[in-house]
């Protein structure tokens, strides 16, 4: 490995640690350090070495703590998604396709007799704030806690969905980070921030959705599905959702309650919070379980993930997880031997207990003190 900064290189690895034995290999610089505190030191070299675009990572060889300094590999450029018009173009599809399906299901709603929530338009409009607004507050918490963490990322990348027939009208969004991440700290504090940040944004449209969605007495909306104008939801809700609804007294055994575009939007919040807490793959919940239990244990995580998706009905989504998993299973930061402190663990054990809240439990799984109902 001969270049003119691999002198640089290596004189700097010396002005910061304690090295006891320096080798020099066709492809890497080879140190054994004596340290034992080095978790900040190693995160401060890690960032020295990428502007000079070098790469670092600490490895356990032989009872010995080492650290393996490579070449940066050649980045292969994806002109698509380096283009700073992608993720602006992605966005307008999606926010297009949620207008229109906040647009038919006001629609379908206003065609229970006696029910109208709304014009279409200015509906569609709060649907879509509403459910953006989960989402990009989502992401744009994953942005801040990378920029406090010195990370670079790209802007979100939206992901459009079907916005007709019932299908969700978005997948979600992801941001890429342009840089390696540096330790399971780092990797853990901005997994968390995204589901935290979203979830807050849920509870607040899920206690909007509930003071305003309409609420039927059960004869009366016995005698609609008989009709033929609405029909059950069955997907299951959130105990989030249940709470709001039961808050603003619509959460009786004889309350139908319709959902509207607001509680949709809700709904889907949720549903993506426990998605993402989910401790699998490069999901936000992966990248935690990966920080605590390590590789190995991350991938029977994402596998027992999987099983309890199929169990609550969401055949689909266990499939198209598993199959992304095969690319790849999860994060491997450059330092993954420094411990993660004792309020992260506490931080990670209040998580699992939010994503509980989120879970759209299904009907044979928990008899339900409120009902959905939608329409056509």
């Amino acid at each position: 490995m001969d270049d003119s900064r691999t002198e640089s290189v290596i004189s700097l690895v010396y002005s910061m640690f304690d090295v006891s034995n320096f080798s020099k290999e066709r492809y890497s610089l080879e140190f054994k350090i004596a340290d034992t505190d080095f978790k900040t030191k190693f995160e401060e070299l890690a960032r020295k070495l990428e502007g000079l675009n070098f790469l670092a990572k600490l490895e356990r060889m032989d009872n010995e703590n080492y650290i393996i300094i490579q070449k940066f590999p050649p980045r292969k450029k994806r002109r698509w998604l380096s283009s700073p018009w992608v993720p602006r173009i992605l966005f307008t599809v999606v926010v297009v396709f949620v207008l229109i399906d906040g647009y038919y299901r006001t629609i379908g709603v206003n065609t229970i007799p006696g029910i109208n929530i709304g014009g279409p338009q200015e509906m569609a409009v709060l649907y879509t704030i509403s459910l953006l607004g989960i989402l990009g507050i989502h992401e744009l918490g994953h942005m801040i806690a990378a920029k406090f963490h010195g990370l670079k990322t790209t802007w979100p990348y939206f992901i459009p969905g079907i916005p007709l027939f019932g299908f969700l009208p978005t997948f979600g969004a992801l941001i890429i980070p342009k840089g390696p991440m540096i330790n399971r700290k780092i990797l853990f504090d901005i997994a968390i921030a995204g589901p935290i940040a979203g979830l807050v944004i849920a509870i607040i449209v899920s206690l909007y959705g509930a003071y305003s969605a309409p609420a039927l007495d059960l004869d009366v909306a016995q005698q609609l599905q008989e009709d033929r104008n609405i029909i059950d939801f069955s997907f299951g809700e959130p105990l989030f959702m249940k709470g709001s609804l039961s808050l603003f007294g619509k959460g009786g055994p004889d309350t139908e309650v319709i959902l509207t575009p607001v509680l949709w939007a809700a709904w889907i919040g949720f549903f993506i919070t426990f998605l993402n807490l989910m401790p699998a793959w490069h999901l936000d919940g992966g990248h935690m379980a990966r920080t605590f239990f390590g590789a190995k244990w991350h991938r029977y995580c994402t596998y027992a993930s999987l099983i309890v998706l199929a169990l609550i009905g969401f055949e689909f989504a266990a499939i198209m997880i598993y199959f992304l998993s095969r690319r790849g299973m999860s994060a491997n930061p450059l330092d993954d031997m420094s411990p993660i402190s004792r309020n992260r663990k506490l931080a990670y054990f209040a998580v699992i207990g939010l994503a509980i809240f989120c879970v759209p439990i299904p009907e044979n799984l928990c008899m339900p003190f409120t009902r959905s109902l939608c329409a056509f």
